[in-house]
């Protein structure tokens, strides 16, 4: 039994050696494919990351439009007096309130 084990790997060790660039090529092309789907995964990932920071700044810049409109809004004088009117009790002082300082 032990002499036939032996026989049996010998056949297979000569087969190897006859056949071996065909295994080779085998191996070398499984291992292009294996590369090739990995390559795809890593590519379909980078694409999705990529549209999700797109997405993403173009809602911050909505964002930021939207600030810039709400800021441009306040900052109007009418606004600022409505203000200080009703929310801080502020009035324009009176003409004769009023003391004009000159500087040489």
């Amino acid at each position: 039994m032990a002499l036939g084990k032996f026989v049996l790997t010998q056949e297979i060790w000569q087969d190897i050696r006859r056949f071996g660039g065909t295994y080779s090529l085998v191996l070398l092309v499984l291992l292009s494919a294996f590369s090739v789907i990995y390559l795809t995964h890593l590519n379909r990932q980078t694409t999705i990351a990529v549209e999700r920071l797109y997405t993403e700044r173009d809602e911050l810049d909505i964002e930021w439009r939207n600030l810039q409109l709400e800021q441009n809004s306040l900052a109007e004088h009418s606004e600022i007096e409505y203000k200080a009117d009703k929310m801080l009790h502020m009035h324009r002082p009176k003409p004769t309130n009023e003391i004009i300082i000159k500087i040489p």
